[in-house]
């Protein structure tokens, strides 16, 4: 049987536990070299540095330390990370990728929680959910079983900005459901948003025919403030926005003056700031609805993001090839 793989956790320590509950870390620990005892959170440790020079994977997660050339140095074996979260653009730095070490991302697996609630809440901004419920509290009197106009979800008109993977993932799980769903995305071709049964827009053009646009692209210079004043202006009367990129894609103080005004109803589960300070008009607006960074893995999803890192581990030690190494070019367009 040949030798495991020598390993090494990268991460916070109380994520270890989480993110690899008993039984995916034991399906690990039956791959690699692991012990689930040493845990670097810090690369200048002298028992890190020790296990560094023998580690040939490393499995990182949230809060792992930022790998430099420094840090390669003294592991001079290292020839993959496997990351047991979605973005790795916080520690991991050009050296790595010099030097040949492949790079895994567990991103897959946290963009199916992230498109659920995407998909929760296009339904329910379908049913005007928020003013619905506003009016409720206000008058304290069932409506009764008279129909709303303009409100449901049949023929409603969806618009997905960026096929990133959580993007690609909503339109998916918005196959089954009478919707009429749209894309825009620079990267994607009219061939390739065949592929995903949508038909592809200019970015003008999809907020316009759009009376519900979700947020899937990466935050990168050409996206920061992609949906500004301007952007939001095109909307139609009553649309929704929701947000579970980051939220520097979004201009708040614009955003705010059209939910002032009625016009938009918001959905957030990212902000800019993040937090946002406790003063926020966000917080009070009726037509607002903020999240804390929720729409990502929690409670048992996590797990799922062990297990992707384990069966990379798996395929890793099999010499196949792996199913979500990142390329260093499309770095630039991910989270």
């Amino acid at each position: 049987m040949p030798e495991r793989p020598r390993a090494l956790f990268a991460m916070t320590a109380e994520n270890v536990p989480q993110v690899f509950p008993p039984d995916v870390l034991a399906r690990l620990r039956e791959t690699v070299d692991i012990d689930p005892a040493l845990i670097a959170e810090d690369f200048t440790d002298p028992r890190v540095r020790a296990a560094l020079a023998r580690t040939e994977v490393l499995v990182t997660g949230w809060g792992c330390p930022r790998i430099d050339a420094t840090v390669l140095d003294a592991a001079p074996r290292l020839r993959a990370l496997l990351h047991s979260a979605g973005s790795v653009k916080g520690f991991v730095t050009p050296a790595v990728w010099e030097r040949g070490i492949t790079v895994s991302t567990a991103a897959t697996a946290n963009a199916l929680p992230v498109a659920e609630y995407t998909l929760a809440m296009i339904l329910l901004a379908g049913k005007d959910i928020l003013g619905r419920r506003e009016r409720l509290r206000a008058e304290r009197v069932s409506p009764g079983w008279g129909f709303v106009p303009g409100i449901g979800n049949h023929g409603r008109r969806v618009g997905v900005i960026g096929a990133s993977r959580i993007g690609r993932r909503v339109i998916e799980l918005l196959r089954p459901f009478d919707l009429r769903v749209s894309l825009t995305d620079p990267y994607v071709d009219e061939a390739g948003a065949t592929a995903l049964g949508v038909p592809l827009l200019p970015l003008d053009d999809l907020l316009r025919t759009s009376d519900i646009v979700t947020v899937h692209a990466p935050d990168t210079p050409e996206t920061h403030r992609l949906i500004d004043r301007r952007a939001l202006s095109l909307m139609p009367d009553g649309a929704a926005l929701i947000n579970t990129a980051r939220g520097a894609l979004v201009d708040h103080d614009a955003l705010v003056d059209e939910l002032r005004a009625g016009r938009l109803s918001a959905i957030l589960d990212v902000t800019d700031p993040e937090p946002l300070p406790a003063d926020s008009p966000l917080f009070d607006l009726p037509n607002a609805f903020v999240t804390p960074h929720l729409a990502g893995s929690q409670g048992n999803e996590v797990a799922r993001l062990g297990l992707a890192v384990t069966e990379e581990a798996e395929r890793l030690a099999a010499g196949e090839e792996l199913a979500y190494a990142l390329d260093r070019a499309a770095l630039e367009r991910t989270a």
